[in-house]
């Protein structure tokens, strides 16, 4: 496992590139470095889960399942292995973790209060995320600056220091338009509740269709405080 910072300094020359260009830029410096992409198959991953398969780069691709996804998300996966023929990596959270939650709090704490919610983000998604990354040097991410405040910020090189690890988020400055464009002009298979409002999927007690117009992230985790929307997936300093 390479330092973050050591592969850091060669992203200096792939900014705007491709995945492929950058993928196989890093490679060239570091014959044995061990790229992951975690998809969520939002519309932006599949988007990445594309381009990562027609251009048969050596990336592990994994997902987080927390046992709470809709029956579309699962559709959205199979249909995306047999579309191109990819073994990807699923993740389940610790069976003794969930267990302990679920007899001690039931099966909806998260909705008590912000920590309660991140007591379970943590336990179904943060925990299987730091398993899944273990030993990885660069992860891709399917960030965009509309996401959210937070995110508008972010450059698309950026070192995770709790994972040690280097982030790459390819499609950063693309818009709604353009990744729309991009999953139509390719048929790339995606998640059917986006046609109906479901703009960002999570799990599905945490999960509503978002009013035409409205925040892309206002349907996750509607009943907290905008500012503190964040599963600890992603802390950005």
């Amino acid at each position: 496992m390479k330092s973050a910072d050591i592969i850091f300094e060669k992203t200096s020359s792939l900014h705007g590139q491709s995945v492929a260009a950058v993928v196989n830029g890093l490679r060239s410096a570091f014959p044995d470095l061990n790229v992951v992409f975690s998809t969520s198959l939002s519309l932006e991953d599949q988007a990445i889960t594309h381009m990562l398969a027609t251009e048969k780069l050596p990336v592990r691709i994994f997902t987080l399942d927390t046992g709470r996804h809709f029956p579309e998300t699962y559709r959205t996966l199979q249909s995306t292995r047999e579309r191109y023929g990819l073994d990807i990596q699923v993740m389940f959270p610790a069976t003794t973790a969930v267990e302990n939650l679920m007899r001690q709090k039931g099966a909806y704490s998260f909705y008590e209060s912000v920590e309660a919610r991140q007591e379970c983000c943590a336990i179904r998604k943060v925990e299987p995320l730091h398993r899944a990354l273990k030993g990885a040097d660069v992860w891709i991410t399917g960030i965009r600056k509309v996401h959210s405040p937070d995110r508008s910020h972010l450059p698309p090189f950026e070192i995770d220091h709790t994972n040690n690890i280097l982030k790459f988020h390819p499609l950063l400055d693309w818009t709604d338009s353009q990744l729309k464009s991009y999953i139509n002009e390719h048929n790339i298979p995606y998640n059917r509740l986006q046609d109906k409002g479901f703009l960002s999927i999570g799990c599905e007690p945490c999960t509503r269709a978002v009013a035409p117009g409205g925040d892309m992230r206002s349907g996750r985790w509607w009943w907290e405080d905008p500012d503190k929307k964040e599963c600890g997936l992603h802390v950005h300093k």
